[in-house]
This record gives C-alpha cells, structure tokens and sequence, in this order.
C-alpha cells in the first residue's frame, strides 16, 4: 500500500493541512459503522467551509458553535471552520440552563452544529441571533447538497487565524473560552507528531470529548499532521475501549482525569495485551497506574503537561525519571516559584524511591518568564490580565523540579491546602494514599477548619477500614504531620467532570455535609470513626461561634 508522507513544515494552517488530504483515499475517518476516505473528508469540509460562508451575517464574528459527541461531523467542522477561516466554540454538553446559553452566546456563536439528541438541553433557552443546524435531519443534508462539488481551497486561512475557541475553568468562576489560532495548532500538532513518530499508516483513537482541547491538540492535530487516521468514540466507554482499538488497529489514544484508572478497573482478560497501541500520550495517570497500564495492556504511557492555554509546555524526553513529567521545552524559561514572594523554590529532596521529602519548601507555582504562545480568553481581558501577571505566564499549576531539572506535577493552584499555617498541595497527599490496599480513586481536597485556614479532606473510592486505614498513615515515611485527612468520604464510584477529572468543586463544595458515609478523627484522636448527626451540629456550631460557617460552602 501506498502512503502518503508525513506533512513538513511548509504547512503553517490547519487549512493547508486539510486540504493536502485532497485525492487521499485512504480509509482515514471511523465511527462506528461509518468510514471516510481523507479524501472523502476534505472534501466533506469544503462542502460545510461554503455552507458556512453563506451562513455567516457578514457583521458576525465568524465562529460556529458545536455541540456535538465524537462524531464525524465534529472532526468535519473542525476543518470547515479552518478552510473557512473561522473558529469552532466547543459546547460543553455537560452544561446546563443559563450556564449552556451563557457559553453559546459569550463566543458570539450566530451557528450552533447539533443534533436531535441534544436539543432537549435547549430547550427553553434564549438563544437570540443563534440558527439551529440539526446534523442528523434531512434538512441539514438539503443545505449540504448545493456545495457537494466544493473543493478545498486553504488560500483564505492565515495562521493568525482563530480556530478554536475551548473552555477551560477552574473552581471558582465561569469558564473561559481560550483562544487557539491555526498557526499554534498546526505547529502543536507537527511537534507531537514527530515527538511521537507519527506515519501516515498510525490510527489516533479520539475517546476524550472534542469540545475539550485536549482531544483536539493533542490526538486530532497530530493525527492530520502526519496524515494518520482517526477512530471516533461518541463517549469514552472503559468497557469498550480494546474493542475499539482493535476494531479500527488503533496505535495511539490520549486520555485526561481517570481515564485510565477506569481503564484498569475493567476485568482482566487473558488476551488484555493482544492490541495494536504503541502510546498512549495524557496528564493525570500516575506512575502507579502507567505501570500498571503497561503490565497489563503491553502499553507505555507517556504523562505530558501543556498548559491549556499554550503558555508553557514541558516535554517527556527518554531518561525522564519515573513520576516525573519531563524538562521544559527549549525555548520556555520556566521556573517553579513561591507565588507571595516571586522567588524560585528550592530543589526538591527526594528519596531513593523517589518519594518528596521536602514538599512545603519545594512546591510553588510553574511560570514562564519568557515568551510563550498564550493567546488569551475571548472578550475576558480580566482573566488575560491574571495570567500575564508581572511580565510572566503563571499556568495556575502546582510543580516541584529535582536537581537535574526534570519537573514534576503537584496539582492545582486552587488545590493548594493551608494546614497550621504550612502550604501543602493536594496532589502529594492524593500520591501517599493512594497506596492503600483499599483505594481504587483518591481526591484530596481543602475543608476550613473552624478556626483558621483549612482541614484535609480525602474522598476515597473503594473500600475503607478505619484500623487499617490509621496504621497505613503511621507507616507512610514520607507523609508529614499535617497531611493525614480529618476527613474521609467513601464513594462507591468518584464524581467526575464530561472530562473525567475529579470535581473537586462539588465534593469541597459538599465538604463533610454529604450524603455518602464520612469518618473523621477528631482533634487530639488517633483512630478514624464514623461522623455522626451530632457530630455534624457540633462542628456547625463550632464554624457559626467563630463566623466561619458560610465557608462550610464556599
């Protein structure tokens, strides 16, 4: 079989990539039942590249919202939108009333690409200015017929070009749409492309949400770069998730969140390791799940962090040490500092199992002093101005660096805890429990203490003994005396977002006033016990004696 070669660096728009697929037919598009052609595919977005020239009020901004599952028509518009020089909005199909209108008409959508199965979250909402285009209706095919002769014509993109506007969010506050242009895009997707080796005969399996970046940078964007395929899955499916590989010979999968602990959760199978992956390529596994994951699948997982907003990347490299992420990227000066004082933090200490021995003084907040790619929120110069801080780029992100410069992740900035007026992040504490025998997910998150600053709650999914669980605590070296939880929440399954990252909001917002069973240990105990009704009120009246009880649901 003939291939075609992996695009060069000539290419500089998702628009000249997609139409390089031109005459390219090869199988190159899966979902399902249903296969395209790349040809067949450039093609189809020519066709939808005019539809929506014809569309668009000419005093509109050119964005098309999409609020869509993995289907074809979601990689289609995508590379409409390039070839017509506008820019996707993903929509969220996890929001709900106001909160989805909120995001449709914040990116000045005057289109939103749906189908029938998601119009029941429309309903009732104001929508002015916004046409419906239904993707699974006849009338949406009768639009498309004038344009089936269209070819793609890539002369009208530029790579200033915006391509995506995607939601990013963190606990507080409605999400922001980050701006992602043609030129980052394409240049994002030729680099992980050859980090990764990517030919032209490698499927990229899509299982995380399009309307996130991470499915779209980092699994599309390469996939088109070098002229792989691509497989669809309309929801990611744990279960179905090998049957998927090897029905379409998928070689490469990224994931976010607890995907992969998902993944693991599936019964074992003597054949697990009878697949075609080579890679899988995310953020959030752990090094206890990757090795795991390779054990079991035969497949190595590479952990990246890219910030999602482009402004600072750091990049796996052969020799990175276990649980680390890697060093950044050549030309990011990045630093991991105290965010009160501006200072670098110190090296961090580790032990000969790797384990952070100075956490408190090593932890701080990943910046980039020096130029990066951040190109800001839509219409939220607010939120623009917060992350340009001082000259530098502050990612929000909680690192600590080892002596030779390899980088480590350490969780949120919002996740950072203050525990008898010491700074803990909650990524350390989720890493020491989730050793225990017990914990198939662990979410370690702030409660305030009734007095000042804050108390450690965990949530654990799994099984929970109170004797067992006090005695792995007094046998862990590397936890410290402030980190062991005053709380423990047990939960059948962890609550996650439409990305599979724990919702950390809910459960802080939730605190220890929760249906699901709590053990706590109260000050000056040492052994866990279940939190009781009276222990509840109790704890209230401490919060409401101190001013403090609005906090309880902050």
């Amino acid at each position: 079989m003939e291939f075609i070669e992996p695009e060069g660096p000539g290419r500089r728009t998702v628009a000249e990539l997609v139409a390089a697929r031109w005459g390219d037919h090869r199988p190159g598009l899966w979902c399902e039942d249903r296969t395209l052609t790349h040809h067949e595919v450039a093609a189809g977005a020519a066709a939808r590249a005019a539809l929506l020239a014809d569309l668009l009020p000419p005093d509109a901004e050119p964005h098309v919202g999409v609020l869509l599952d993995n289907t074809p028509e979601y990689p289609l518009w995508l590379s409409a939108a390039a070839l017509a020089g506008a820019a996707v909005a993903g929509i969220n199909p996890t929001r709900r009333g106001p909160e989805l209108a909120r995001d449709i008409l914040h990116t000045e959508c005057p289109v939103l690409i749906t189908a029938r199965t998601h119009l029941p979250l429309l309903a009732g909402l104001e929508l002015p200015g916004v046409r419906l285009l239904l993707t699974d209706t006849q009338e949406y095919e009768d639009l498309l017929a004038p344009y089936a002769d269209a070819e793609p014509d890539a002369s009208r993109a530029t790579p200033a070009d915006r391509l995506l506007l995607y939601f990013t969010s963190g606990s507080t506050g409605a999400p922001k749409a980050a701006i992602c242009t043609q030129g980052r895009l394409a240049a994002a997707g030729r680099t992980l492309a050859g980090t990764f080796g990517v030919r032209p005969d490698d499927v990229h399996y899509v299982c995380m949400p399009m309307f996130h970046g991470n499915a779209v940078i980092a699994d599309w964007a390469p996939a088109l770069a070098a002229g792989a395929g691509v497989a669809l899955r309309r929801r990611f499916s744990a279960s179905g998730f090998l049957t998927d590989v090897r029905r379409y010979g998928a070689t490469y999968f990224t994931y976010v969140g607890r995907a992969v602990q998902y993944l693991l959760a599936t019964p074992a199978r003597p054949d697990d390791r009878d697949n075609p992956l080579r890679l899988g390529f995310g953020t959030e596994a752990g090094a206890v799940d990757a090795a795991a994951f390779q054990r079991r699948f035969g497949v190595r997982l590479v952990e990246g962090y890219g910030s999602s907003e482009g402004g600072a990347a750091v990049r796996w490299t052969p020799g990175t040490p276990a649980g680390a992420v890697g060093r950044a990227a050549p030309d990011d000066d990045l630093a991991v500092v105290d965010p009160a004082t501006r200072t670098e933090c110190p090296p961090a200490a580790l032990d000969a199992s790797g384990r952070l021995l100075n956490g408190t003084a090593a932890i701080g907040e990943l910046v980039n002093r020096g130029p990066n790619p951040f190109e800001g929120y839509w219409r939220n110069p607010e939120a623009e101005a917060a992350r340009r801080r001082a000259g530098w780029y502050w990612t929000g992100d909680l690192f600590y660096r080892d002596t030779d410069g390899f980088l480590y992740f350490a969780g949120r900035a919002d996740d950072r805890l203050r525990v008898d007026s010491e700074n803990l992040a909650a990524a350390t504490i989720e890493n020491i429990l989730a050793r225990y025998e017990g914990a198939a997910a662990v979410a370690v998150y702030a409660v305030p203490d009734p007095v000042a600053g804050d108390q450690v709650m965990a949530t654990l999914a799994g099984t929970f003994d109170p004797a067992a669980f006090s005695a792995f605590l007094a046998a862990q070296p590397d936890l410290g005396t402030k980190m062991a939880p005053r709380f423990v929440r047990v939960v059948r399954r962890m609550p996650v977002t439409a990305t599979n990252k724990i919702h950390r909001a809910g459960l802080r917002r939730e605190g220890f006033r929760c249906p699901d069973p709590v053990w706590w240990r109260p000050p000056g105990e040492d052994t866990y016990r279940r939190l009781t009704g009276d222990d509840v009120a109790g704890l209230v009246e401490r919060y409401r004696e101190r001013g403090r009880e609005e906090l309880l649901s902050r």
